[in-house]
């Protein structure tokens, strides 16, 4: 469903400047201020997760990904809101999609990136257009350091079947796997965003999956 267009949105996002990325980074150190962890969330939605996860690790510096900018403009607000009023500044966020992002984001500067309910294109045209297709999981590999991790979650199974099949190919490390997260050893601490909530408040069984990047013989 396509989101209604917000009311001044420009004008809202513009006043959530301070939160916004819209140059490449030089670093993220210059970015936030301090040397600590960054995790990437692609395709932050309204940025519950993101906010939730900045509140729960207030030692760990966040970059929200969004190309939906009136979608993005939720998250903005919220974020700014939720920031201000705890005193912490762990949170930016991008209005772009993951093709862009080795245009914005410094090369092996990431420590953990996040697919949360990515789109799950079932077509099989659209191959290529699954966020953890082969092609998208050689970006994230110029974007991870060495050693970092992907964190999947998705209610599709036809995806995260595809996923894990992407990962094994691509010499990923699996550091966990779940087909009912909700249920499983992995569900404390788990944090949720506004899909999940809705799938889980359905009955519906989360997949989840933790993967590392390691080099390739080749490297």
């Amino acid at each position: 469903m396509r989101m209604r267009k917000k009311k001044n949105g420009e004008k809202r996002i513009a006043a959530c400047a301070a939160y916004l990325v819209s140059e490449p980074i030089t670093s993220f150190a210059e970015l936030f201020g301090n040397e600590r962890e960054v995790h990437v969330e692609i395709g932050c939605g309204k940025g519950n997760f993101v906010c939730g996860m900045a509140e729960k690790d207030p030692e760990v510096n966040f970059l929200a990904v969004e190309k939906v900018s009136d979608v993005c403009c939720i998250a903005l607000e919220k974020a700014k809101a939720a920031l201000e009023a705890s005193g912490t500044d762990n949170v930016r966020f991008y209005i772009g999609d993951a093709n862009s992002l080795c245009d914005i984001i410094p090369p092996h500067s990431v420590d953990c990136i996040y697919l949360n309910f990515s789109d799950p294109w079932p077509k099989k045209g659209h191959t290529k257009r699954r966020l953890t297709y082969r092609g998208f999981l050689e970006i994230y590999r110029k974007l991870l350091k060495e050693g970092g991790v992907l964190k999947l979650k998705t209610d599709n199974v036809g995806l995260f079947d595809f996923s894990l099949e992407e990962f094994e190919a691509e010499g990923l490390e699996f550091l966990m796997q779940t087909r009912d997260l909700h249920h499983s050893e992995y569900a404390e601490g788990n944090v949720m965003t506004e899909y999940e909530k809705n799938f889980s408040d359905k009955g519906m069984n989360i997949c989840s999956a933790h993967v590392r990047f390691i080099k390739k013989e080749n490297e």
